[in-house]
């Protein structure tokens, strides 16, 4: 009795009161500190609901909530050489990239789709700072060319979305000849005509800051993003001046003529529809759905008198 009581019976128990819990049930906002719900989280496309802080979101989410349905189609991108001057530091290039690759499913760290936002079709592109700091290689470079090309291909509005902390140093000079290449595939779309949109999300510094993300016809920004090509700690420690509070953030930029918009994440996508739509001499976007009006001669009908006796 001893070993059924002592052994078999918790055994038992154990086996039907066991719980999967998973890990990442809980986020801490890097603002405040409470802890976030992932799912409600998510749901607030990852704005905190305490502090309304903006946390970085994934292209292929920022897709998902952006186009109508959640339904786009990614543009092919050409891949550059894999490892072009055999860079290692600590580690070799290519087992960098293999480990970033491994982390966030994606194959680079910009993604580019097309699709519609509220019945308007556009192009739009995408980077990832999860993967290596979203820095702008070769495959980026590709990847805006390969937008603006799709975009002038299809007549279409393009929209980047940009997140980085500046050129991918394991590149060198060939990740800095990118800055020129996606300033002529935005040539190409002022030439034929074609908005060019650029929401700058958190951060967007370096090289990125120096070329396509501040080349929009519309600068948006989300809130309280850094958008600067130096920090402020290099920048304080240049000139050894205390910089005012808040300084190389989404408002400040707003109030000194840098930007045109900051908008909440929650109203981007409206606020973009109706800025494509102006910019592109469309009506205003279709909110909803109405039944089509029944046709007046066929509603009249006449009395039951009437027909019998004409």
């Amino acid at each position: 009795m001893n070993w059924i009581t002592n052994y078999v019976r918790p055994r038992i128990n154990s086996l039907f009161s066991r719980r999967e819990v998973p890990e990442n049930l809980w986020t801490k906002c890097d603002e405040c500190g409470s802890m976030l719900f992932h799912r409600e989280l998510s749901e607030n496309l990852n704005v905190g609901t305490n502090c309304d802080h903006h946390m970085a979101l994934t292209p292929r989410d920022r897709f998902t909530a952006l186009f109508d349905n959640g339904v786009f189609s990614e543009v092919q991108v050409p891949v550059p050489v894999a490892d072009p001057l055999h860079f290692r530091d600590q580690k070799k290039y290519p087992d960098r990239m293999r480990a970033a690759q491994r982390n966030t499913g994606e194959a680079e760290a910009m993604l580019v789709a097309e699709g519609e936002v509220g019945r308007t079709r556009i192009v739009a592109a995408a980077q990832d700072f999860s993967f290596m700091g979203g820095s702008m290689g070769m495959f980026v470079g590709n990847a805006i060319i390969a937008a603006a090309e799709r975009a002038v291909e299809r007549k279409l509005p393009l929209v980047l979305f940009s997140a980085a902390g500046g050129a991918r140093m394991q590149e060198g000079i060939l990740s800095l000849m990118q800055m020129p290449r996606a300033t002529v595939a935005i040539q190409m779309l002022r030439e034929a005509g074609l908005p060019y949109i650029v929401v700058l999300t958190h951060p967007t510094t370096g090289g990125v800051t120096a070329s396509y993300a501040m080349l929009g016809d519309v600068q948006i920004a989300e809130p309280n993003a850094l958008i600067c090509f130096a920090g402020p700690r290099v920048i304080e420690q240049t000139i050894r001046e205390t910089l005012p509070e808040g300084f190389q953030r989404s408002e400040y930029l707003l109030d000194h003529g840098m930007l045109d918009r900051v908008t909440h994440r929650k109203d981007m996508k409206d606020e973009l529809v109706s800025i494509l739509r102006m910019l592109t001499h469309q009506p205003p976007p279709v909110r909803g759905d109405l039944p089509a009006p029944e046709d007046e001669a066929a509603a009249i009908v006449p009395p039951k008198d009437a027909a019998e006796n004409p």
